[in-house]
């Protein structure tokens, strides 16, 4: 992808709207919900503390996670049709088993 994120933010990339409801009725693109769930495709190093050392991550990449709706900065990866978010580790609101 050519991304490598710094300090505390990861790179997630956000799972396919559903095309359709429950019902079976297809859902035009101005009526869809963006998921609020991704994969971790990159991590950073962790913040730097004020005493000059690093936080662990908590994430890695692979992990599944949910994540609050206003989270991160959207980007479209022209490669693929995905669309990927840069967000701070601490959006994330849990890991995915």
């Amino acid at each position: 992808m050519g991304l490598k994120p710094i300090g505390d933010r990861i790179i997630v990339r956000r799972e396919a709207a559903e095309e359709k409801t429950a019902g079976g009725i297809l859902l035009p693109d101005t009526a869809k919900n963006k998921p609020q769930r991704g994969e971790v495709v990159a991590v950073g190093p962790g913040k730097i503390k004020p005493d000059g050392t690093r936080t662990t991550m908590q994430l890695k990449a692979g992990d599944k996670v949910l994540f609050a709706a206003w989270a991160g900065d959207e980007f479209q990866d022209r490669k693929r049709v995905d669309e990927i978010l840069v967000m701070h580790e601490t959006d994330v609101l849990c890991v995915i088993e």
